[in-house]
């Protein structure tokens, strides 16, 4: 297999682009109908894997880009002279958690949640690239909202976010904590998840 003239036109796109770009936007470049880009994206992935490419293609949120596989990931860090990766603060995570499951949020309402002032944690999270602001909502002093970036869904390994994983109410896990039961880990709400890492900006 190999790649036609318009994909080709839509791998330079990406390859340049450098962020997920929507398949709407790439249908109205390359003047086609977004039923054709979606198929010739489907099979610029195809050949990527089928060819042992070191990119690939991601799909987030019906948006698309260009991406090293993650075997490659040792080597270009190295190359880079990045520094290890750190796990995030128990603080972050909760603000994260806080973010993904009830997004768009205002500060002021990750503040309630966590019980504590989350100035330091959001504008951290926005400097790390995991969440963005959102626009303004509608009220008084028209307060900032913030939601989740295509940077959350690739670090914490999420082509969407239905694949959260579910939050436990409240009464169940005290039934669980009663009976002696050990929670399933993959039950845990995100917050519970420590061993995802934040990364460092892309050079």
């Amino acid at each position: 297999m190999t790649l036609n003239k318009t994909q080709n036109q839509i791998f330079a796109i990406l390859f340049a682009c450098g962020e997920p770009m929507e398949a709407d936007r790439i249908a109205q470049v390359l003047e086609q109908d977004p039923v054709t880009t979606e198929r010739l994206l489907g099979s610029l992935g195809d050949w990527l894997d089928e060819t042992e490419s070191p990119l690939q293609l991601q799909r987030l949120e019906g948006r698309y880009q260009l991406s090293t596989r993650p075997d490659y990931a040792p080597v270009i860090k190295a190359a880079l002279e990045v520094r290890r990766n750190v796990p995030l603060s128990q603080a972050a995570l909760e603000g994260l958690a806080v973010v993904a499951y009830n997004q768009p949020v205002t500060r002021s309402f990750v503040d309630q949640v966590r019980g504590v002032d989350s100035s330091g944690v959001v504008s951290s999270l926005v400097e790390k690239g995991l969440i963005e602001e959102a626009g303004r909502l509608d009220l008084p002093g028209r307060p900032i909202s913030y939601r989740t970036t295509a940077h959350f869904l690739r670090t914490f390994g999420f082509s969407s976010l239905s694949q959260l994983p579910p939050i436990e109410s409240e009464g169940a896990s005290e039934e669980s904590d009663a009976a002696g039961e050990e929670l399933d880990p993959d039950d845990q709400p995100l917050e519970g998840q420590v061993g995802f890492y934040d990364e460092e900006p892309e050079a």
